[in-house]
């Protein structure tokens, strides 16, 4: 098997929760890496969308960020950020919809905070905020979620609330008013966390070649079910190809 890296196997594991007639609302980075492979490899009939307004873009470059004006190539609307956002609250479109996130912070019900660390009015780090991060959570049908494996961000308590995942677990999600989506898996350097279909609490899906659920759970603050986990399949070289000379070949975003 060719050599890869983990951020090119984060993005391949990504883009196979990506699947045709989904409708992706992706960030800058990562996300958006893995949303523009994903129509390369296993959703040729996916669309894509950015808060910036454009829907349905060809992506025939990398774009930079949300409002690289890459973005807006071809796209079949060039819209505002309400015409991104009534995509995610239509009945109709809504329930097709996947999020990819990010934040700095995720609990045991895949809640995220990429607000502040420490305290909301003397925090120890602030961040830039969450952008529209909460509306996504909130109204798509789940959401693919980015993390760094570490014990600061696996966390027991968010120090806040960006987000909102499962909650407090069971129907605490419904009971808020929120849609029936939330959290479908969470992609990490080390591993992929799905979350229990009853109690949505997290539990170890799959480990990467290379590490074991027990050093998964090291870099974790609260322990998760590893009794179902899996060795992750490697990326095949056709997916490699694909995504280092079709999506990236500049390596804007996979890096050195």
């Amino acid at each position: 098997m060719t050599d890869y890296t983990l951020r090119e196997l984060m993005t391949i594991c990504a883009t196979r929760y990506i699947k045709n007639g989904d409708i992706v609302f992706c960030g800058t980075g990562i996300s958006l890496l893995a949303a523009m492979a994903a129509k390369h490899i296993s959703a040729p009939e996916s669309i894509i969308f950015f808060e910036t307004g454009g829907i349905d873009s060809q992506l025939q470059e990398l774009p930079l960020a949300v409002g690289d004006p890459r973005v807006m190539h071809r796209t079949t609307v060039n819209g505002s950020l309400a015409d991104s956002f009534a995509i995610m609250q239509n009945p109709f479109t809504g329930k097709h919809v996947v999020g990819v996130m990010g934040a700095a912070q995720i609990d045991r019900f895949g809640n995220l905070n990429s607000t502040v660390i420490g305290d909301y009015h003397r925090p120890r780090i602030r961040f830039s905020g969450n952008g529209g991060a909460p509306d996504v959570a909130s109204f798509v049908s789940r959401t693919i979620i980015f993390m760094q494996h570490e014990k600061r961000k696996f966390v027991r308590r968010l120090d806040y609330l960006s987000s909102p995942g499962w909650l407090t677990g069971f129907d605490a999600r419904q009971k808020a008013g929120l849609s029936d989506g939330g959290p479908e898996v969470v992609i990490t350097d080390k591993a992929i966390m799905g979350f229990d279909p009853v109690s949505k609490e997290m539990v170890l899906r799959g480990y990467y070649p290379g590490f074991t659920p027990r050093q998964i759970l090291d870099h974790m603050a609260f322990e998760v079910d590893i009794s179902q986990a899996e060795e992750v399949q490697t990326p095949t070289r056709e997916e490699l190809r694909i995504l280092r000379e079709v999506c990236d070949p500049q390596r804007l975003i996979l890096g050195d």
